[in-house]
């Protein structure tokens, strides 16, 4: 098997503290704001960035400790694969949002939408292209028998601790 080591290119700077009360998807939480430190040496890679109204953050979910195949999601009762899910708790805690980019100064990102713990590695940014990302035409699995809920949540814990 092959060995695969990524290096952050920054950190991702917002007011949630810890996972406990972070938003499950950044469009929960629309409106809360936080910074994206990119470090010195990949500064010149923003260049043009300004010009998107959003981006793709790719991260490390580096508080997250172990890894369950079968989870019981938020907006489920049934448990299902983790790969058929966002759960954090994964075999590579990887994790990626689509955020507002509400502008750059610098090596600095203002971003809008935020999902991620103070802290959090940064892995790459790509700029949101809706001809590129955006499929109209899809299915949603599980997801599609489970009908809107009023009381939505925004945070959930199930996936923080260590197990």
């Amino acid at each position: 098997m092959q060995i695969i080591s990524l290096q952050p290119i920054g950190i991702i700077h917002s007011p949630f503290k810890e996972p406990s009360g972070t938003p499950i998807q950044p469009r929960r939480d629309a409106d809360t704001e936080a910074t994206v430190e990119v470090f010195p040496e990949f500064t010149r890679g923003l260049t043009d960035l300004e010009g998107f109204s959003h981006v793709i953050l790719v991260y490390y979910f580096h508080l997250c400790r172990g890894f369950d195949l079968m989870v019981t999601p938020y907006l489920d009762t049934r448990p299902h694969g983790v790969f058929a899910t966002r759960a954090p708790r994964r075999p590579n805690p990887i994790g990626l949002s689509v955020v507002q980019l509400k502008g750059v100064e610098g090596s600095v990102l203002h971003i809008a939408g935020v999902d991620m713990v103070d802290g959090t590695p940064l892995l790459d940014v790509k700029p949101y292209v809706p001809e590129f990302d955006a499929v109209l035409e899809c299915r949603t699995g599980w997801l599609e028998d489970i009908a809107r809920r009023a009381d939505e949540r925004n945070a959930d814990t199930r996936f923080h601790e260590d197990r």
